[in-house]
């Protein structure tokens, strides 16, 4: 007990460190649906109640719940504040933009406000200029997700998909290119983005690779004594993670499959926990990629809340899909091709092997205990 109580104890000071750059949950995003093919363009804007709650402010009694009293009185400055962020326009023109309703809607991740807009717009301008800035400067990881559709309630209509982010606030979408290859695309970038955002998702891969460099003998991690093995067991964690999730992904965003995100996102958060712990008391006696496998299967239900949220259609859906799922395995690629070799350099030192092993995989318990706690019971903690 004295042992496990100091494995956690000493690095609990350090855990803060990490504090200021991990999210634990899914990233915030807003979903701006633009609709072509008639005589103006329209637009339902969906932005969640809790940014809303952090820009101007909705819970009158201050009792942690927003009516839809507190959220309908504060409607003129919902309406002021989004729009100052959003510019639509065509040729040298810009429109003029319109709020002619206000609505509730669920995400996975909770209530959105959604804003019913109406244009001056040309239904069939052939350039649509977007300009947004909805919470960039308060937080970078905050992504415009826009749909534009003129498929007139075609269900297998091709959609063409873009992310509005700080580095590219700024997009023109050219609106007879509605293809599947653009959809392909804008899915790759965003599969990368969300897995190098997902801090949940990394810390449950790094602690399946941390041990990659190491074998169990009789109890104790020793350094593996090549290099082909090492790289073996990361191709297997790999491939193993990526079937597994791209499994349940797919179950999730054709609806086959429904799980409440709250218990989802708990479960991820379990899933690191058991993993880092058994990295310091190995007791589990199963092979990383059996590991890598069988949590994996949940993770792929984290990954799916981007796709179901935005409203594609059937044949966009499945052409987003392939593109996110690609997009993932890059961005996993990328933190492999980072972490392995230097962990093969420095396997047989004492650096790696407390302070990046054992210490390491400490502070991702911390941590993960601590996103469990909050994603259970609603609470907040690490102010993240």
């Amino acid at each position: 007990m004295i042992s496990i109580l100091r494995s956690v104890c000493l690095p609990l000071a350090l855990c803060c460190l990490l504090c200021d750059v991990a999210r634990s949950h899914k990233p915030s995003d807003s979903y701006l649906r633009i609709q072509g093919g008639q005589e103006t363009l329209t637009a339902e804007w969906d932005i969640a109640l809790k940014d809303l709650e952090f820009l101007i402010g909705l819970d009158a009694d201050q009792n942690g719940e927003i009516t839809w009293g507190e959220l309908k009185s504060q409607r003129e400055a919902i309406t002021a504040h989004a729009l100052s962020h959003l510019r639509l326009g065509y040729a040298q023109q810009e429109c003029e933009l319109k709020v002619v309703d206000l609505l509730v809607n669920q995400h996975s991740d909770g209530a959105y406000a959604v804003l019913k807009i109406e244009t001056d717009c040309p239904g069939d301008a052939q350039v649509l200029r977007i300009q947004y800035s909805l919470l960039f400067d308060a937080d970078p990881t905050h992504r415009g997700l826009v749909l534009y559709s003129n498929d007139h309630g075609d269900k297998d209509a091709i959609m063409s998909t873009h992310v509005l982010s700080p580095e590219s606030p700024t997009i023109e979408i050219r609106t007879a290119e509605t293809s599947l290859w653009h959809a392909f695309q804008d899915y790759v970038g965003e599969g990368v983005w969300h897995i190098w955002i997902g801090f949940d998702h990394i810390l449950f891969l790094l602690c399946l690779l941390l041990p990659a460099v190491l074998i169990l003998q009789d109890g104790q991690w020793k350094p593996v004594a090549a290099f082909r093995p090492a790289f073996s067991s990361v191709v297997k964690i790999v491939t193993t993670f990526t079937v597994a999730h791209s499994i349940t992904l797919w179950l999730a965003v054709m609806e086959y499959v429904t799980l409440p995100s709250q218990m989802v996102e708990a479960t991820i958060a379990l899933s690191i926990v058991i993993t880092a712990l058994n990295n310091l008391y190995p007791v589990l006696a199963l092979p990383g990629w059996l590991i890598a496998f069988a949590f994996g299967l949940i993770h792929g239900f984290g990954f799916a809340n981007v796709l179901l949220d935005l409203g594609l259609s059937e044949v966009t859906l499945a052409i987003s899909l392939l593109g996110f799922n690609v997009g993932v395995e890059l961005g996993q690629l990328a933190i492999v091709v980072v972490f392995l070799p230097f962990a093969y350099l420095v396997r047989d030192t004492a650096f790696y092997r407390v302070v990046v092993f054992k210490l390491g995989s400490a502070l991702i318990a911390i941590v993960a205990l601590i996103w469990m706690y909050e994603r259970l019971f609603n609470a907040e903690i690490l102010g993240f």
